[in-house]
């Protein structure tokens, strides 16, 4: 058997240049270069060292300027630009939590939307004390909903979801006075503190940081990934396929791309539909294919196998392959630059969010009352734009691997138990996992997340990190981009194995998975929160004393931070690739890459240099092997 090759990121880069090559034909502009218009980037921004929150200012920071015009230095400055980054990751994850909660509470027999896993329903409501026995599933679902859009503005008390933290972790928590009450109120709160004349002391600023980012992960992200469960089903392992070769030249191509399923559950349900295929051969197409970008194509990939054409830095690519016929976005990571880049095609770029309007797209609003209705007129303008295509302009770049997506904690207790072929109780258990690190056959696991940035080679630090690690016998679990980068590359085909060292490759072997774990998108951070708690207490030691790691190579966005923020809370050392804008305060970056410890027993590495930042992790994880004595 020949060995397992990757496709190398030449290979993508070059189809990259290719269709950047047809858009130069018809003056399309692109993200490679308006990154060229844009740098070298502000200096004070990139140290977070400028401040705006009043108009006294704009103010920024100097050695001849050492405070601004109200007196803050440079470490308050910093400190607060930091904390309101957060809170707008926090917001936006859990206001996409809050959206899926609200489609729970209409959910309905004759509806669009179905508790599809009522089993995983009955589980949370025993675990939030509420009766399950004799109640109609739809009742107790609207009723699940109900408490839990309360904990966005929840009046007294913490967070339902922190009692399924670790005791050790919980305990933490609530000595450093970190533990998230309502979502909203957080996120609020982070606001006020960083309003000119209020918190400017780096200690209190990072703290609710981290309280805010509890908020998200153990809050709203929570409810957005137990709840897309409760209604499209909990993912299990699904083979699938990756890159831009998943398009297809004969068919309708529908790409969906931003983060919230509820609509691309839907457009995938009408692209299947008997009417809307006879209608696309009507039109001279085959077939329709729907693939996905971003988080919403991770949701609808783990749920259905609907093949993944990228990831965040991809989304011109699939217009650019002059074959699109609808990109359709909810919210999140859509780039405004689509609408114009559309307009240079025949593709119909379509927002459906009032959270996200954008000039030059076609605006179809959804809503879980129209939903239906909707989903079919976005499936059928798609359809009825095949005639517009021009056959000269088309150019899909033959780029496809194969990949076994949907590793739920759920669907990882279960494939794993077969490592050891012990029984798995009601509840599950990870002790198979738990024999495999102890005895050394797995070296640890990494959590590798978050986005693409320009600031990297696009996808090179994931995919290098995912082979130094997995060639190290250290298991990745993966979500978002990272994620995705992975599919595309072949890392999440069960072959890869041949890339591991022999005890992760054994293990491959023996439990029928790939080395890199699909986990699910950005919000379903979560279920590795929950893996790691859950880890910690199969094997009797704390979260913090596991090894186990968190990588973000290529971050970029606000709720990436908000992300990083309740892993290391959560007691797991996270490793960033891109620094954050906190540079400009030696306070700030002590506190984040040491002081918060004491606090969470967890800290930030930031190191731009990937190989040096792959070793970090190795050794961090041998370190917490050998305090454990294993």
């Amino acid at each position: 058997m020949s060995e397992f090759k990757l496709i190398p990121n030449e290979e993508n880069e070059a189809a990259t240049a290719r269709l950047l090559e047809t858009g130069a034909k018809v003056g399309a502009d692109a993200y490679q270069f308006r990154v060229k218009n844009q740098t070298p980037h502000c200096k004070f921004g990139e140290q977070g060292i400028c401040c705006r929150i009043c108009s006294m200012g704009p103010c920024r920071i100097t050695p001849k300027a050492p405070r601004g015009i109200c007196g803050c230095d440079a470490h308050g400055i910093v400190g607060r630009n930091f904390l309101r980054f957060v809170a707008g990751g926090a917001a936006t994850h859990s206001d996409h939590g809050r959206a899926i909660c609200e489609t729970l509470y209409h959910a309905s027999p004759d509806g669009a939307y179905h508790v599809k896993d009522p089993d995983k329903l009955i589980r949370i409501a025993k675990e939030w004390g509420v009766e399950t026995e004799g109640k109609d599933i739809y009742d107790l679902a609207h009723e699940i909903a109900y408490l839990a859009l309360g904990e966005y503005g929840k009046v007294f008390g913490v967070q339902n979801w922190l009692s399924r933290a670790e005791a050790h972790t919980q305990e933490l928590w609530k000595k450093a006075d970190i533990e998230p009450r309502a979502i909203d109120r957080e996120v609020s709160c982070s606001l006020h503190m960083t309003h000119m004349g209020n918190s400017s002391l780096p200690e209190a600023l990072i703290r609710q940081s981290l309280r805010t980012g509890l908020a998200d992960g153990w809050g709203g992200s929570m409810a957005g990934t137990e709840f897309s469960d409760v209604m499209f089903g909990t993912p299990k392992p699904i083979d699938t396929t990756a890159n831009l070769g998943v398009m297809n030249a004969e068919n309708v191509n529908i790409v969906v791309h931003g983060h919230d399923p509820s609509l691309s559950e839907l457009v995938c349900d009408y692209a299947e539909d008997p009417e809307m295929i006879a209608l696309a051969k009507e039109q001279g197409a085959k077939g329709i294919t729907v693939s996905g970008v971003c988080c919403t194509s991770n949701e609808v990939a783990m749920r259905r196998g609907i093949p993944m054409a990228g990831n965040f830095l991809q989304q011109e690519n699939v217009v650019l392959t002059g074959a699109c016929e609808a990109i359709v976005v909810d919210v999140q990571c859509i780039f405004p630059a689509l609408g114009p880049l559309s307009k240079c095609f025949h593709t119909k770029f379509i927002t459906t969010s009032p959270i996200c309007r954008m000039p030059d797209s076609d605006y179809i609003e959804f809503s879980v009352g129209t939903a239906a209705e909707k989903a079919k007129q976005i499936v059928k303008t798609a359809v009825l734009n095949f005639k517009n295509r021009k056959p000269e302009l088309v150019h899909i770049p033959q780029l496809k691997s194969k990949a076994t997506v949907g590793y739920s904690l759920e669907a990882i207790k279960k494939q794993l138990d077969t490592v050891t072929n012990s029984q798995v109780d009601e509840t599950g258990t990870l002790k198979p996992l738990v024999d495999c690190i102890t005895s050394g056959v797995i070296r640890g696991a990494v959590a590798m997340v978050g986005c693409n940035n320009p600031k990297v080679r696009p996808d090179s630090a994931h995919i290098g990190l995912m082979k130094k690690l997995i060639a190290n016998d250290i298991l990745i679990v993966a979500s978002g981009c990272s994620a995705q980068a992975a599919a595309r590359v072949g890392l999440m085909d069960k072959a890869a194995k041949d890339l591991c060292g022999d005890g992760l490759k054994r293990v491959c072997e023996l439990a029928d998975i790939p080395p890199v774990l699909h986990m699910g998108s950005c919000v379903d951070i979560s279920r590795m929160m929950v893996l790691v708690s859950d880890l910690a207490k199969d094997a009797g030691c704390h979260v913090s004393q596991l090894p186990v790691v968190g990588c973000a190579p290529e971050w970029m966005s606000e709720k990436a931070v908000s992300i990083g923020n309740y892993v290391v809370a959560t007691g797991i050392d996270t490793f960033l690739g891109v620094v954050p804008q906190v540079s400009g305060s030696d306070q700030v970056t002590n506190l984040l890459t040491g002081g918060i410890r004491d606090w969470v027993e967890a800290a930030y590495t930031f190191e731009p240099d990937i190989d040096k930042l792959g070793d970090e992790m190795i050794e961090r994880i041998e370190e917490k092997r050998t305090a454990l004595g294993i």
